[in-house]
Protein backbone atom coordinates (compact mmCIF):
# COMPACT_ATOMS: atom_id res chain seq x y z
CA UNK A 1 0.00 0.00 0.00
CA UNK A 2 2.79 2.21 0.63
CA UNK A 3 4.25 1.94 -2.30
CA UNK A 4 0.85 2.40 -4.11
CA UNK A 5 0.64 6.02 -2.33
CA UNK A 6 4.20 7.04 -2.99
CA UNK A 7 3.80 6.00 -6.89
CA UNK A 8 0.74 8.12 -6.67
CA UNK A 9 2.09 11.08 -5.28
CA UNK A 10 5.08 11.03 -7.76
CA UNK A 11 2.24 10.50 -10.77
CA UNK A 12 0.34 13.86 -9.28
CA UNK A 13 3.25 16.04 -8.91
CA UNK A 14 4.63 14.81 -12.77
CA UNK A 15 1.19 15.90 -14.34
CA UNK A 16 1.44 19.57 -11.93
CA UNK A 17 4.67 19.93 -13.60
CA UNK A 18 3.71 19.26 -17.25
CA UNK A 19 0.83 21.30 -16.76
CA UNK A 20 3.37 24.36 -15.57
CA UNK A 21 5.95 23.84 -18.62
CA UNK A 22 2.62 23.45 -21.42
CA UNK A 23 1.05 26.66 -19.68
CA UNK A 24 4.19 28.83 -20.20
CA UNK A 25 4.93 32.06 -18.28
CA UNK A 26 2.12 34.68 -17.77
CA UNK A 27 4.41 37.84 -19.79
CA UNK A 28 2.52 38.29 -23.15
CA UNK A 29 4.94 35.54 -24.67
CA UNK A 30 5.31 36.59 -28.05
CA UNK A 31 6.73 32.89 -29.68
CA UNK A 32 5.38 31.16 -32.68
CA UNK A 33 2.26 29.72 -30.33
CA UNK A 34 0.98 32.63 -28.98
CA UNK A 35 -0.78 34.34 -32.27
CA UNK A 36 -2.76 32.43 -34.92
CA UNK A 37 -2.59 33.31 -38.13
CA UNK A 38 -4.90 32.02 -41.53
CA UNK A 39 -3.10 29.44 -42.84
CA UNK A 40 -0.54 30.00 -45.54
CA UNK A 41 -0.89 33.64 -45.26
CA UNK A 42 2.14 35.97 -44.69
CA UNK A 43 1.55 36.60 -41.07
CA UNK A 44 1.49 32.58 -40.48
CA UNK A 45 4.71 32.09 -42.50
CA UNK A 46 6.43 35.13 -40.44
CA UNK A 47 5.40 33.74 -37.32
CA UNK A 48 6.45 30.70 -37.71
CA UNK A 49 10.04 31.41 -38.75
CA UNK A 50 10.10 33.61 -36.01
CA UNK A 51 12.38 36.01 -38.29
CA UNK A 52 11.50 39.34 -40.38
CA UNK A 53 13.35 41.69 -42.54
CA UNK A 54 12.52 45.56 -42.54
CA UNK A 55 13.42 47.50 -45.13
CA UNK A 56 14.04 51.56 -43.90
CA UNK A 57 16.03 55.01 -43.75
CA UNK A 58 19.89 54.91 -41.90
CA UNK A 59 19.91 58.63 -42.13
CA UNK A 60 16.85 60.51 -41.37
CA UNK A 61 16.59 61.78 -38.38
CA UNK A 62 13.32 61.37 -36.28
CA UNK A 63 12.46 58.47 -38.68
CA UNK A 64 15.41 56.12 -39.59
CA UNK A 65 18.31 57.29 -38.05
CA UNK A 66 21.56 54.11 -37.58
CA UNK A 67 22.38 54.96 -33.73
CA UNK A 68 24.92 54.46 -31.88
CA UNK A 69 23.45 51.18 -31.05
CA UNK A 70 23.98 49.92 -34.79
CA UNK A 71 20.36 49.37 -35.29
CA UNK A 72 18.10 52.16 -36.67
CA UNK A 73 16.22 54.27 -34.45
CA UNK A 74 12.72 56.54 -35.37
CA UNK A 75 9.10 57.07 -36.03
CA UNK A 76 9.20 54.56 -38.55
CA UNK A 77 11.74 52.09 -37.20
CA UNK A 78 8.87 52.15 -33.98
CA UNK A 79 6.03 52.16 -36.39
CA UNK A 80 7.35 48.96 -37.87
CA UNK A 81 8.31 47.61 -34.30
CA UNK A 82 4.21 47.07 -33.35
CA UNK A 83 3.18 45.97 -36.43
CA UNK A 84 6.34 43.32 -36.06
CA UNK A 85 5.04 42.53 -32.17
CA UNK A 86 1.56 41.80 -33.80
CA UNK A 87 3.30 39.40 -35.78
CA UNK A 88 3.93 37.45 -32.60
CA UNK A 89 7.92 38.28 -33.49
CA UNK A 90 10.52 38.91 -30.83
CA UNK A 91 12.08 42.71 -31.61
CA UNK A 92 15.22 41.23 -30.93
CA UNK A 93 14.88 38.79 -34.14
CA UNK A 94 14.23 42.10 -36.90
CA UNK A 95 17.16 42.36 -39.58
CA UNK A 96 17.17 45.92 -40.29
CA UNK A 97 17.68 46.25 -44.12
CA UNK A 98 18.87 49.51 -45.16
CA UNK A 99 16.08 51.07 -47.80
CA UNK A 100 17.26 54.28 -49.49
CA UNK A 101 14.61 55.93 -51.83
CA UNK A 102 15.61 54.48 -54.99
CA UNK A 103 15.91 50.94 -54.17
CA UNK A 104 12.49 50.69 -51.93
CA UNK A 105 10.52 49.09 -54.51
CA UNK A 106 13.39 46.75 -55.64
CA UNK A 107 13.63 45.72 -52.39
CA UNK A 108 9.61 44.26 -51.69
CA UNK A 109 9.26 42.87 -55.44
CA UNK A 110 12.70 40.89 -54.86
CA UNK A 111 11.37 39.91 -51.86
CA UNK A 112 14.72 41.15 -49.60
CA UNK A 113 12.27 42.56 -47.30
CA UNK A 114 8.87 41.57 -45.83
CA UNK A 115 7.74 45.35 -45.71
CA UNK A 116 9.29 48.87 -46.01
CA UNK A 117 8.61 51.43 -43.63
CA UNK A 118 11.20 54.56 -44.90
CA UNK A 119 9.37 57.56 -45.15
CA UNK A 120 7.92 55.94 -48.26
CA UNK A 121 5.02 58.31 -50.14
CA UNK A 122 2.05 56.41 -51.25
CA UNK A 123 1.44 57.40 -54.67
CA UNK A 124 0.05 55.62 -57.92
CA UNK A 125 3.44 55.27 -60.11
CA UNK A 126 4.47 53.45 -56.73
CA UNK A 127 1.75 51.21 -56.99
CA UNK A 128 1.84 49.74 -59.97
CA UNK A 129 5.01 47.47 -58.66
CA UNK A 130 4.18 47.12 -54.85
CA UNK A 131 1.18 48.14 -52.06
CA UNK A 132 0.65 50.11 -49.33
CA UNK A 133 -0.84 49.53 -45.70
CA UNK A 134 -1.33 52.94 -44.47
CA UNK A 135 -0.84 55.89 -44.49
CA UNK A 136 -0.24 56.24 -40.65
CA UNK A 137 1.41 59.80 -41.42
CA UNK A 138 1.81 62.99 -43.72
CA UNK A 139 4.24 64.90 -44.23
CA UNK A 140 4.78 67.58 -46.53
CA UNK A 141 7.53 68.85 -48.88
CA UNK A 142 10.38 72.47 -47.60
CA UNK A 143 13.04 73.08 -47.97
CA UNK A 144 16.06 73.69 -45.64
CA UNK A 145 18.37 76.09 -46.28
CA UNK A 146 21.63 77.88 -44.38
CA UNK A 147 20.63 79.63 -40.97
CA UNK A 148 21.52 83.51 -42.72
CA UNK A 149 19.99 82.56 -46.04
CA UNK A 150 17.24 84.80 -47.06
CA UNK A 151 17.21 84.54 -50.92
CA UNK A 152 14.98 81.80 -50.61
CA UNK A 153 11.59 81.67 -49.46
CA UNK A 154 10.18 78.84 -51.14
CA UNK A 155 10.34 76.82 -54.32
CA UNK A 156 9.37 79.86 -56.53
CA UNK A 157 12.85 81.00 -55.71
CA UNK A 158 14.60 78.10 -58.19
CA UNK A 159 12.57 79.71 -60.94
CA UNK A 160 14.58 82.14 -62.19
CA UNK A 161 17.31 79.73 -62.30
CA UNK A 162 20.04 80.65 -60.19
CA UNK A 163 20.01 78.06 -56.99
CA UNK A 164 21.16 74.74 -56.98
CA UNK A 165 19.37 72.57 -54.62
CA UNK A 166 19.68 68.94 -53.91
CA UNK A 167 17.24 65.76 -53.56
CA UNK A 168 17.57 62.12 -53.35
CA UNK A 169 17.26 59.56 -56.48
CA UNK A 170 13.91 57.97 -56.52
CA UNK A 171 12.43 60.37 -53.84
CA UNK A 172 9.30 61.75 -54.24
CA UNK A 173 10.20 65.58 -53.21
CA UNK A 174 12.86 65.01 -56.46
CA UNK A 175 10.76 64.81 -59.01
CA UNK A 176 7.99 67.19 -57.53
CA UNK A 177 10.92 70.14 -57.38
CA UNK A 178 11.55 69.60 -60.47
CA UNK A 179 8.27 71.87 -61.31
CA UNK A 180 9.77 74.76 -59.67
CA UNK A 181 13.58 74.46 -61.44
CA UNK A 182 13.94 76.50 -64.72
CA UNK A 183 17.07 73.89 -65.80
CA UNK A 184 16.92 70.60 -64.07
CA UNK A 185 20.33 69.65 -65.67
CA UNK A 186 22.53 72.51 -63.94
CA UNK A 187 20.09 73.44 -60.57
CA UNK A 188 18.88 70.04 -59.50
CA UNK A 189 21.89 67.95 -57.75
CA UNK A 190 21.59 64.40 -56.69
CA UNK A 191 22.48 62.11 -53.76
CA UNK A 192 21.09 58.42 -52.98
CA UNK A 193 21.15 60.05 -49.23
CA UNK A 194 20.11 62.95 -47.56
CA UNK A 195 23.08 63.39 -45.27
CA UNK A 196 24.92 63.60 -48.79
CA UNK A 197 22.60 66.29 -49.65
CA UNK A 198 23.26 67.74 -46.01
CA UNK A 199 26.72 68.02 -46.48
CA UNK A 200 26.50 69.63 -49.62
CA UNK A 201 24.56 72.36 -48.29
CA UNK A 202 27.07 73.17 -45.32
CA UNK A 203 29.93 72.89 -47.68
CA UNK A 204 28.61 75.55 -49.82
CA UNK A 205 27.77 73.07 -53.33
CA UNK A 206 24.65 73.57 -53.39
CA UNK A 207 22.05 76.60 -51.87
CA UNK A 208 19.23 74.07 -50.59
CA UNK A 209 18.41 70.90 -49.73
CA UNK A 210 14.67 69.73 -50.21
CA UNK A 211 12.86 66.92 -48.96
CA UNK A 212 9.63 66.38 -46.34
CA UNK A 213 9.57 68.83 -43.47
CA UNK A 214 9.92 66.00 -40.69
CA UNK A 215 13.15 64.82 -42.36
CA UNK A 216 14.45 68.37 -42.09
CA UNK A 217 13.16 69.26 -39.03
CA UNK A 218 15.43 66.14 -38.10
CA UNK A 219 18.86 67.60 -39.22
CA UNK A 220 18.01 71.02 -37.94
CA UNK A 221 17.27 69.79 -34.92
CA UNK A 222 21.32 68.26 -34.65
CA UNK A 223 22.45 71.30 -36.17
CA UNK A 224 20.41 74.57 -35.06
CA UNK A 225 23.42 77.27 -35.66
CA UNK A 226 23.95 75.96 -39.32
CA UNK A 227 20.11 75.43 -41.17
CA UNK A 228 16.70 76.54 -41.20
CA UNK A 229 13.69 75.71 -43.01
CA UNK A 230 12.31 78.33 -46.00
CA UNK A 231 8.69 78.90 -46.49
CA UNK A 232 5.97 76.33 -45.97
CA UNK A 233 5.10 72.99 -46.64
CA UNK A 234 4.07 72.94 -50.16
CA UNK A 235 2.42 69.04 -50.83
CA UNK A 236 1.29 66.87 -48.73
CA UNK A 237 2.77 63.34 -48.13
CA UNK A 238 1.44 60.73 -46.69
CA UNK A 239 3.58 57.43 -45.39
CA UNK A 240 2.73 53.99 -45.73
CA UNK A 241 4.24 50.57 -45.12
CA UNK A 242 5.06 48.68 -48.51
CA UNK A 243 4.34 45.53 -49.59
CA UNK A 244 4.07 43.21 -51.97
CA UNK A 245 1.58 43.74 -54.34
CA UNK A 246 -0.65 40.49 -54.65
CA UNK A 247 -0.49 40.34 -50.89
CA UNK A 248 -3.86 41.77 -50.08
CA UNK A 249 -3.87 39.78 -46.46
CA UNK A 250 -1.10 41.36 -45.18
CA UNK A 251 -1.73 44.38 -46.41
CA UNK A 252 -5.17 44.31 -44.15
CA UNK A 253 -3.50 42.74 -41.62
CA UNK A 254 -1.05 45.76 -41.14
CA UNK A 255 -4.05 48.34 -41.58
CA UNK A 256 -5.82 47.55 -38.61
CA UNK A 257 -2.33 46.84 -36.86
CA UNK A 258 -2.46 50.61 -37.70
CA UNK A 259 -5.97 51.32 -36.45
CA UNK A 260 -5.56 49.24 -32.90
CA UNK A 261 -2.18 51.04 -32.86
CA UNK A 262 -3.99 54.79 -33.17
CA UNK A 263 -6.70 53.53 -30.43
CA UNK A 264 -4.40 52.26 -27.76
CA UNK A 265 -2.20 55.15 -28.01
CA UNK A 266 1.05 53.57 -29.17
CA UNK A 267 1.02 55.23 -32.42
CA UNK A 268 1.21 58.20 -30.57
CA UNK A 269 3.92 56.94 -28.04
CA UNK A 270 5.76 56.17 -31.25
CA UNK A 271 5.50 59.96 -32.24
CA UNK A 272 6.79 61.64 -28.93
CA UNK A 273 9.82 59.52 -28.22
CA UNK A 274 11.20 60.08 -31.96
CA UNK A 275 10.37 62.91 -34.40
CA UNK A 276 8.21 64.39 -32.11
CA UNK A 277 10.99 65.58 -30.22
CA UNK A 278 11.95 67.83 -33.14
CA UNK A 279 9.01 70.18 -33.17
CA UNK A 280 7.19 68.59 -35.76
CA UNK A 281 2.83 68.18 -35.07
CA UNK A 282 1.64 65.12 -35.10
CA UNK A 283 -1.68 66.21 -36.00
CA UNK A 284 -4.92 63.20 -36.10
CA UNK A 285 -4.44 60.15 -37.45
CA UNK A 286 -4.56 60.11 -41.29
CA UNK A 287 -7.88 58.06 -42.82
CA UNK A 288 -6.85 54.03 -43.73
CA UNK A 289 -6.73 53.87 -47.34
CA UNK A 290 -8.53 50.52 -47.81
CA UNK A 291 -8.13 49.43 -51.30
Amino acid sequence: MRIKRVAAVAAVAALALGLTACGGDEGGDTGAGSKSFTAGSTMEKLNKAQKIKVGTKFDQPGFGLKGLSGKPEGFDVEIAKIIVKELGIPEDKIEWVEAPSKVREDVIVNGTVDLVAATYTINDKRKERIAFAGPYYEAGQNIMVKKDDTTITGPDSFKDGTKKVCSVTGSTPFEEIKKYVKDVATQLVPFDTYDKCRDALKSGQVDAVTTDNVILLGYIAKDEASFKLAGSNFTKEPYGIGVKKEDADFRSFINDTLDKAVSDGSWKKAWDNTAGKFGAELGSAPTINRY
